[in-house]
C-alpha cells in the first residue's frame, strides 16, 4: 500500500531526527529536514553553530554520513547544514541554552537564567514567550515555574505555527523538564488592524470605509472641545445720546408743569 509506504518515511525521517539531536550536543541544532532526490537522500541540518557540525577539515559530517548510511540503510545521504538566521527565535536552540545553562551554573540560579533568556528573545523581535521549568528546583519537593512576557496564543490555527521544543536537564538533584514556546514576530494575528487615512490611499485606489471606532473618536473630539463664548457688544454712542436727550425733555416738562 502507498500509505504504508509514507507512513515508513516519516517514520524514518523522525528517527534520523532524533538520532541526530542526540548525538550532536551544544551546536545550537534547531531541526532536521529529509528530502528524497534521484540521486540519494539529501538531509538539511538547520543549525546556528554550522562549524562544530563540520569539524576539522569535514572530519565530523564524514563520520555522520557514514553512520547514518550504515544505521539506517541509506543508500547515498547527502548532509547539507543550512544556518539559522536568528537563534533567539527558535524554540529548540532556546531551550538547549537553557539547559545547557542549568547543567552549568545548577538549579539554584534558575531565575537568572529564565529573565535573561526572556529579554534576550524579546528584544530579538519575538511577540511572545513562554518558559515553564518543572522538578526539584530549588528544593527537594517538585515544583513548576512559569516565566512569561508579551503575547502568546494557545488555541486556534495561529497555535500551530507558534514555535515549541520540550528538552530534559540532568542535574544531581534530578531530573528537570524545560518548556519553551516562542510567538515568531512574522506571524499575523486576526486581530492586527490597521486602519488607513484618506491621505494615505493613492489616487484611483478605492478608499477605505471609516470604522466605528474612528468615528466614535472624532465624535469624542468634537464633544472635548470648548465652546466659544458669545462676545459682548457694544452699544452704540448714538443711542446714548438719544438717552440723555429724553432724560432733559422729562426734566424740562417736570419744572413746566410746577
Amino acid at each position: 500500500m502507498i500509505e504504508r509506504k509514507f507512513v515508513a518515511q516519516k517514520i524514518k525521517e523522525f528517527q534520523i531526527e532524533e538520532y541526530i539531536s542526540q548525538s550532536l550536543d551544544n551546536v545550537g541544532h534547531s531541526r532536521t529536514k529529509m528530502v528524497k532526490t534521484p540521486l540519494g537522500e539529501k538531509i538539511v541540518i538547520f543549525t546556528s553553530r554550522p562549524g562544530l557540525i563540520v569539524g576539522r577539515k569535514g572530519q565530523n559530517i564524514k563520520q555522520l554520513t557514514k553512520t547514518l548510511k550504515k544505521r539506517f540503510e541509506l543508500e547515498n545521504p547527502q548532509i547539507e547544514i543550512s544556518e539559522v538566521t536568528n537563534p533567539n527565535l527558535d524554540a529548540k536552540i532556546v531551550a538547549e541554552k537553557i539547559v545547557d545553562a542549568l547543567e552549568k551554573f545548577g538549579s539554584q540560579k534558575f531565575k537568572s537564567i529564565g529573565h535573561k533568556i526572556m529579554t534576550d528573545v524579546m528584544n530579538a523581535g519575538g511577540l511572545g514567550i513562554e518558559i515553564v521549568i518543572s522538578g526539584k528546583v530549588p528544593s527537594a519537593r517538585a515544583k513548576s515555574w512559569r516565566f512569561y512576557q508579551g503575547y502568546l496564543k494557545k488555541c486556534g490555527d495561529i497555535a500551530m505555527s507558534v514555535s515549541k521544543a520540550d528538552l530534559q536537564a540532568h542535574l544531581k538533584t534530578g531530573v528537570i523538564g524545560v518548556k519553551v514556546s516562542i510567538m515568531p514576530p512574522d506571524l499575523k494575528l486576526p486581530d492586527d488592524i490597521r486602519i488607513v487615512d484618506n491621505a494615505e490611499t493613492k489616487a484611483g485606489e478605492i478608499k477605505p470605509e471609516q470604522s466605528k471606532e474612528d468615528k466614535g473618536q472624532k465624535e469624542v473630539k468634537k464633544a472635548e472641545k470648548p465652546k466659544r463664548k458669545p462676545r459682548k457688544t457694544k452699544a452704540p454712542a448714538q443711542e446714548t445720546e438719544t438717552n440723555s436727550q429724553k432724560k432733559k425733555d422729562e426734566s424740562e416738562t417736570v419744572k413746566g408743569n410746577e
